[in-house]
C-alpha cells in the first residue's frame, strides 16, 4: 500500500506544479465571467480543471473525479477525487497572490489525502486522515514536507481569527481576537492547520472547497464543528454537490468550541 500512497503524492506535486506554473502565467491578468451562483470564472479555471481531470483518468483510470467546474455528482467508485482548479478565482483576476489549486483523495465517500498548492507563496500542504476507512496509509499533516499542527495557544486579541467574506456580520458583537479574511477557503482553514490562527469560520464552502483540507486539518490536530450539525462526510454516491454549502467551524482546540460556536452560529442560519 505504500507504493500506492507514494505514487498519489508525487502525481498531486508533479499535476498541481505543472498547472500552477501556467496559472501563475496568467496571474493577474485574466478575465473573468459570473457564474449563476455568483461567484467568478475564467478560462484558466476551465483550463485547469480539464488538465487535472485527465491527469487523474490517466493515472488512476478506475477513480472518479467530481470537480466545481465540470461534474458535480457523486460517483459510485470507492475511490474520488474532488478538485478545485483555483480556490479564490477573484484574488486570481485581481493580482492579490493569495489562491490555491486543490486536491482531495476520496475512499468510499471520506477524504483521507489533501494536497493543496499555493503557487505565489511556494506553499505546499499535504496530509492524510485514515478516519474510520480502516485504510492503511501514512500519517500527518504537512506544509513543504515539515510536519505541521495547530498551536495550543488560548485566544486573545493578539490570535488571528479567519473569516470569510459571508460571516463578517459576526462582527456585531465583539470578538476575542484579530480578525482576517483571506479570500481563499481551503487557505482561510489551512491557516489553522498551521498555527498562524486559532480558528477559522466559512459560511457557505462547497465540497470542492473543503474536501482537500480534511485529512489536513484533521491529522494537524484541528477540530472541526459542522454548524449546521451535519457531518460533512462521507459523501452519498448519485447525489449533486452544486449547490449544497458546509458551513464550518475550525478551532485550535476541541474545548473552544462552546466559546465560539455561539459566536458564530449565525452564518449557518442559527441552526
Amino acid at each position: 500500500m505504500q507504493a500506492f500512497w507514494d505514487q498519489v503524492l508525487d502525481f498531486s506535486q508533479t499535476i498541481t506544479d505543472e498547472v500552477g506554473a501556467k496559472l501563475l502565467e496568467a496571474f493577474g491578468g485574466a478575465q473573468a465571467e459570473e457564474k449563476s451562483d455568483g461567484s467568478l470564472v475564467t478560462e484558466f479555471d476551465k483550463w485547469s480543471d480539464e488538465r487535472l481531470r485527465t491527469a487523474i483518468r490517466e493515472t488512476f483510470p478506475d477513480h472518479g473525479v467530481l470537480s466545481e467546474e465540470t461534474t458535480h455528482i457523486f460517483p459510485g467508485t470507492d475511490w474520488c477525487w474532488i478538485i478545485d482548479p483555483i480556490d479564490g478565482t477573484t484574488n486570481f483576476t485581481q493580482g492579490i497572490p493569495l489562491w490555491a489549486v486543490s486536491l482531495g483523495l476520496l475512499y468510499r465517500g471520506t477524504p483521507v489525502f489533501g494536497y493543496i498548492y499555493l503557487p505565489t507563496l511556494n506553499q505546499r500542504f499535504h496530509g492524510y486522515w485514515p478516519g474510520s476507512s480502516g485504510l492503511d496509509l501514512p500519517t500527518g499533516a504537512f506544509l513543504n514536507g515539515e510536519s505541521i499542527q495547530v498551536r495550543p495557544d488560548d485566544p486573545g486579541r493578539n490570535q488571528f481569527f479567519s473569516f470569510c467574506a459571508r460571516s463578517t456580520d459576526v462582527m456585531q458583537q465583539p470578538f476575542p481576537c484579530k480578525v482576517r479574511m483571506l479570500g481563499v477557503a481551503t487557505y482561510n482553514l489551512l491557516i489553522v492547520a498551521a498555527g498562524y490562527a486559532v480558528g477559522a469560520v466559512e459560511a457557505t464552502p462547497k465540497v470542492w472547497d473543503i474536501a482537500g483540507i480534511w485529512p489536513i486539518v484533521h491529522a494537524a490536530g484541528a477540530t472541526w464543528i459542522p454548524l449546521d450539525d451535519q457531518p460533512p462526510f462521507p459523501l452519498t454516491v448519485g447525489e449533486n454537490y452544486e449547490k449544497r454549502p458546509f458551513p464550518t467551524l475550525l478551532l485550535n482546540r476541541a474545548d473552544l468550541v462552546d466559546e465560539f460556536r455561539p459566536l458564530v452560529q449565525r452564518v449557518a442560519g442559527d441552526r
